[in-house]
C-alpha cells in the first residue's frame, strides 16, 4: 500500500468500507499502488491494470483492458457504447465484495497475464464511427472545414465525432458543431 494514496480511502464516506476491501484484494495481487486521475490506480511496470473509483450509486473496479478479459461470471460492464477497452465490475455493498473475493482476484490475475503478454485492444477505426447528419451537412457546405477535419489526427477526429453524436436533439448537435468550427479550422482537437 502506498501512503500517498491513503487520503483517498480516508476521505470517502459513503463507500469507505467497500473500497478498503477492494484495495486489500488488489494489493494482495502484487500490483503497485499509485494515485492517477485522483483515484487509486494499480500498475504493473508502469502499465495501468485496474483502478478503484466511486459513483453515487456504486463503487467499482475499472479494468483498463477489460474488453480482453474472458468474463466467465458475466460481471464486466461496458460503461457506455463508446467505451472500447475499459470494463467495470460494480459493487453496492461490502458483503458482495467479500463473497466475490476469489473471483475478483482471478480477474485481476488474468488482467496481469494480458498485460505481460503484451495484448492490445483493437480499437475501431475512425471510419467506423458514424458522422452525425448535421456535421456531414456542414462538411459538405464548407470545403475548408472538410479539409481541416480530414487533416486532424484520427484521435482528434474520433473525439469530435463522439462529442457531436452524443446529444439527442439536432439543435444541440448543431450548436456543438458551430462552437468548435473555429477550433477544427485551426487544426486543434476537442480538448486542445
Amino acid at each position: 500500500m502506498n501512503p500517498k494514496v491513503d487520503f483517498y480511502f480516508n476521505k470517502e464516506k459513503k463507500w469507505q468500507k467497500e473500497i478498503e476491501i477492494l484495495r486489500q484484494i488488489v494489493v494482495d495481487c502484487s500490483l503497485n499502488e499509485e494515485l492517477k486521475w485522483g483515484v487509486p490506480c494499480y500498475t504493473l511496470e508502469e502499465s495501468n491494470i485496474v483502478l478503484i473509483h466511486v459513483f453515487k450509486e456504486y463503487c467499482a473496479y475499472l479494468f483498463f483492458k477489460g474488453a480482453l478479459l474472458k468474463d466467465p461470471k458475466n460481471i464486466l460492464i461496458q460503461q457506455t457504447k463508446n467505451v472500447q477497452a475499459a470494463r467495470q465490475i460494480r459493487f453496492t455493498n461490502a458483503q458482495e465484495i467479500i463473497k466475490m473475493k476469489t473471483v475478483l482476484k482471478s480477474y485481476i490475475k488474468e488482467a496481469i497475464k494480458i498485460e505481460k503478454a503484451g495484448l492490445q485492444v483493437e480499437f475501431k477505426k475512425t471510419t467506423e464511427f458514424g458522422i452525425p447528419e448535421e456535421f456531414k451537412n456542414k462538411l459538405d457546405e464548407d470545403p475548408s472545414l472538410k479539409s481541416a477535419f480530414k487533416a486532424l489526427t484520427p484521435g482528434r477526429q474520433r473525439g469530435y465525432l463522439l462529442y457531436f453524436s452524443t446529444p439527442k436533439q439536432s439543435k444541440t448537435r448543431e450548436s456543438r458543431i458551430e462552437k468548435f468550427r473555429k477550433q477544427i479550422l485551426k487544426g486543434k482537437g476537442l480538448n486542445d
